[in-house]
């Protein structure tokens, strides 16, 4: 072992406890952001943004749909009815059966095509990635 040098060390400024009201004021009162958050701002939320389009879109689909009903003639019933469209039913309610068998179709085949594109991509990357068959 070496002898020991003298250190001089001296500890911070510091005090153990809260600051007093007054101390506290003062920092606050020096801080860069004194006076920005004190202002109450209510901005409009994205909740309340989404919320007034959803309301706006429903009120624009509501007016074609008057329009609609209020004619199509002989060739938009026929057309609706060749199509699948909501065409009237026996008791003058529209056919909800047809156009869900429809859909159901196109979704299932949708989601047969997509996960079928969806294997050729991943294995066109893997196969790239990791070299392929050797």
């Amino acid at each position: 072992p070496a002898i020991v040098e003298r250190a001089f060390v001296v500890p911070p400024p510091s005090r153990i406890g809260p600051a007093t009201a007054a101390e506290r004021k003062q920092v606050i009162s020096d801080s860069v952001l004194s006076g920005h958050y004190e202002k109450i701002e209510d901005r409009e939320s994205a909740y309340e943004m989404l919320k007034e389009r959803a309301a706006a879109a429903t009120k624009a689909a509501e007016a074609p749909k008057v329009e609609e009903e209020s004619g199509g003639g002989l060739f938009g019933s026929v057309l609706g009815s060749v199509l699948g469209g909501s065409a009237p039913g026996p008791r003058g309610g529209t056919s909800r059966q047809r156009a869900g068998i429809l859909e159901a179709a196109a979704t299932s085949a949708a989601r047969s095509i997509g996960s079928g594109i969806g294997r050729q991509i991943l294995r066109g990357v893997l196969g790239s990635i990791l070299g392929g068959k050797r």
